[in-house]
């Protein structure tokens, strides 16, 4: 499995990782779970063909709408923040 240049790698080194400090993946082939508390151990793993790309996409994903919860939670609970996003939202772009 190529590690170099994976964008869901680095994603998972330089933001899940900060953030949480590990990470939960489920095998979707026997239905465990393995919880990686180093990047380095993710990686060993990822190489050796014991972790799945398949595994670690779904993995990242819930990661980081952990992250943006707290973002869309206030535009869609702040009566201000809601009228600015509807704002943007009806701009266009002009060239």
């Amino acid at each position: 499995m190529v590690v170099e240049g994976n964008p869901c790698l680095d994603y998972i080194k330089f933001i899940i990782f900060q953030w949480f400090h590990e990470l939960k993946v489920e095998n979707s082939s026997n239905g465990g779970e393995k919880t990686f508390s180093s990047f380095e151990e993710l990686v060993a793993d990822y190489q050796s063909g014991n972790l799945h790309p398949g595994d670690l996409k779904p993995a990242l994903s819930k990661a980081l709408n952990k992250i943006l919860q707290p973002v869309r939670d206030h535009f869609n609970n702040d009566a201000n923040a809601k009228e600015l996003l509807k704002r943007v939202k009806s701009y266009k772009v002009t060239r």
